[in-house]
């Protein structure tokens, strides 16, 4: 596995391969779901192909500093399940790696990033489109993977994709839990024992939506009541941030599920935000 903090090393690792990597961007602090990504990518790549993984924390997809400087660090840990995983290259820059002192472009999406997690997050998603376009012009991957957890950021992506024409295909992967069904996540560790045992309520809510679209009921606003009676009651100390039901590509407000609908959420315990989706199809329900 070849370990590369700087660019001339990236490309000469690059140089190494037969093919031409499937990427997984991460930020480190790597959970069971971003192995599970490094699994879905061997298998895309082939036993023979390249898998690359780069772990970098973006300083300018942060609009606040508290949750930059608190963002664990686990390089140690997460290179040792990338070699566990027989990933090829793991990249580790710096932020003065990837980014200029006087830097003056930014990659910007002005229509899918202003509402859910982009609507009380200005600037977030230019960092994430910004990072990410210079990852696929670094790696030039044939295939890329992503989580659904975050679901805007997989739509934004797509997006960025599909506008600048660039060539990688973009694969979403479900999102991985544990058992009681709250969503991976490295922010799941803030979490109070009391939130802790609060959170998979998430989940619960998220299915009750699910199964009350199962027993006939198509309107949007029945589905996101019954998510939101379901959290208020299984745990009263979330504070909701969102709860919208959305097109799967657009992230626009429908008012009746259809064959590509979403509920996104976001929720508060303490001063921990999670977020979760569950993907819904009437034409699959009883």
């Amino acid at each position: 596995m070849d370990i590369v903090k700087t660019i001339p090393e990236l490309l000469l690792a690059k140089k190494k391969q037969v093919l031409l990597p499937v990427l997984v961007p991460t930020m480190g602090a790597l959970h069971e779901g971003h192995l599970e990504l490094i699994k879905v990518a061997r298998n895309i790549a082939s036993p023979n192909g390249c898998v690359a993984v780069s772990i970098f924390v973006n300083p300018i997809q942060f609009d606040n500093a508290g949750d930059l400087a608190n963002y664990p660090n686990t390089l140690k840990a997460d290179l040792k399940h990338c070699e566990e995983l027989g990933v090829d290259i793991v990249f580790t820059p710096t932020p003065e790696v990837l980014y200029s002192e006087n830097r003056s472009i930014t990659v910007t999406e002005d229509s899918l990033s202003n509402k859910l997690c982009g609507a009380n997050r200005p600037g977030h998603f230019d960092g994430v489109c910004t990072v990410v376009t210079k990852l696929f012009n670094l790696f030039t991957p044939l295939d890329a993977v992503f989580g659904k957890k975050d679901f805007q950021q997989l739509a934004i992506i797509n997006r960025l994709v599909r506008d600048l024409n660039i060539q990688t295909i973009i694969h979403g992967v479900d999102t991985v839990r544990e058992l009681d069904g709250l969503a991976l996540s490295s922010r799941n560790v803030r979490l109070s024992s009391e939130a802790r045992a609060q959170a998979p309520a998430i989940r619960k809510a998220l299915l009750s939506a699910e199964i009350t679209l199962q027993n006939g009921e198509q309107s949007s606003d029945a589905l996101l009541n019954m998510v939101k009676v379901t959290l208020n009651k299984e745990a009263p100390s979330a504070r909701i941030d969102y709860i919208e039901c959305i097109d799967a590509v657009t992230l626009q407000n429908v008012n009746k599920v259809q064959s590509r609908s979403v509920i996104a959420l976001a929720a508060f315990f303490d001063d921990v935000r999670l977020i979760d989706n569950i993907e819904l199809n009437p034409t699959s329900t009883a």
